[in-house]
C-alpha cells in the first residue's frame, strides 16, 4: 500500500511540475492543483495509514500506535476547501485576462505558428 501510495505522490508531483511550466495559463492552474492533491496526499501519509481506527483515544491506558491521528486529516480538510476557493478565483482571473488580452499565455507571448 505503501508503494502505491508513494507512486501516486510522485506521479502527482511530477505531472504538477511538467503543468507549472507550461506557457498557458489554464495549464499553469491545472498544475497548481496536482501539486497540492499530492501535497495532501503527503500530509495524510505522514499521519499514519491506519483503517478502521478510532481517532480518539479513551480513558483507559492503551498503545497510541493503534489509534489514528486526527490532526493530519483536519489539515487536509482545509487544504481542499482552500485550493478549491484558490482554483476558482484563478479560473476567474484566467477568463478576465483571457478577455482582456485575447490569449492565454502566461509570457503574454503567442507561438509562432
Amino acid at each position: 500500500m505503501e508503494a502505491v501510495l508513494s507512486l501516486a505522490i510522485g506521479i502527482l508531483t511530477a505531472s504538477g511540475l511538467w503543468l507549472l511550466f507550461r506557457p498557458r495559463t489554464f495549464q499553469v492552474v491545472l498544475g497548481l492543483s496536482l501539486l497540492s492533491y499530492a501535497v495532501n496526499l503527503f500530509i495524510v501519509a505522514a499521519g499514519r495509514l491506519r483503517t478502521d481506527a478510532p481517532p480518539i483515544i479513551g480513558k483507559e491506558l492503551v498503545d497510541p500506535a493503534l489509534y489514528t491521528d486526527p490532526i493530519p486529516q483536519a489539515l487536509v480538510l482545509t487544504a481542499i476547501v482552500i485550493s478549491f476557493a484558490t482554483t476558482a478565483l484563478l479560473l476567474v482571473v484566467l477568463l478576465a485576462a483571457r478577455g482582456l488580452t485575447g490569449n492565454d499565455h502566461v509570457d503574454g507571448e503567442e507561438d509562432d505558428q
